[in-house]
């Protein structure tokens, strides 16, 4: 995959290391290497990339305070000593977390999730059929359920099994997680192997993990891209 990137960090070792890995793994063109956010900043008046290596402790002004200056179609991988900052750090155009030293076998797990995060930016829209309600049916041993998308909470997977819930009751189906998220379309997104939300549905996001009615429901990093990206459209 083509890919124009930069990296911003006070740290010369820290730098070159990240050439050496973009170099050897990837075919993405390293456009710039600035050494503090203001530097950074000068060259993106002029010039554009898709994707920022970016240092958190910075002098001046600070990797947090450059991601919020940045186009909102950058995407970003926010490189640290520290993990303090993780979950704040997905408050922008966040794919992925790396902790220094960062080594090559980190680096690759990050190259994956970039590329699957702009193939999906990049692939064209296609429109999706809507179901014409706004309800489905399911089975429940000898019955037909009907559950109401909008007062549906998650669902959860138990190995052949998935257990719906909705605000007023639960429901256990004989069917695959992975064959129930195919048919279903935002505000419904998968954020674990067990596990999809109705994301208009969740209290609060803490840490690794979601709250919707005093359930606590993990985000793994899997999942976390694709819905960083969905939420973000929710940000005031």
């Amino acid at each position: 995959m083509s890919l124009k990137c930069m990296i911003v960090d006070d740290e010369p070792n820290a730098v070159n290391l990240l050439e050496l890995h973009i170099q050897q793994t990837t075919g993405w063109q390293l456009v710039a290497k600035c050494y503090d956010a203001l530097e950074a900043l000068a060259f993106l008046k002029n010039n554009k990339a898709d994707l920022i290596f970016l240092d958190i402790n910075m002098p001046r002004l600070d990797g947090m305070e450059l991601a919020a200056l940045l186009p909102p179609e950058m995407k970003i991988v926010f490189t640290t000593a520290y993990t303090e900052h993780a979950a704040a750090s997905y408050n922008f155009q966040t794919v992925d977390y790396l902790l220094k030293p960062i080594t090559l076998k980190r680096f690759l797990a990050a190259q994956q999730k970039i590329e699957t995060a702009f193939m999906h930016t990049r692939m064209p829209e296609v429109a999706v059929p809507q179901p014409s309600a706004d309800y489905y049916f399911v089975k429940s041993g000898k019955t037909l359920q009907q559950i109401k998308l909008s007062e549906l909470l998650y669902f959860e997977g138990e190995k052949e099994y998935v257990r719906i819930v909705t605000l007023r009751e639960e429901v256990l189906v004989y069917k695959r997680l992975k064959d129930i998220a195919g048919q279903l379309s935002p505000p419904f997104i998968r954020v674990h192997n067990s596990y999809i939300v109705n994301t208009s549905r969740i209290d609060k996001i803490q840490d690794n993990h979601l709250f919707i009615s005093g359930k606590r429901i993990p985000l793994s990093e899997k999942f976390r891209p694709a819905f960083m990206e969905l939420i973000q459209q929710r940000f005031l």
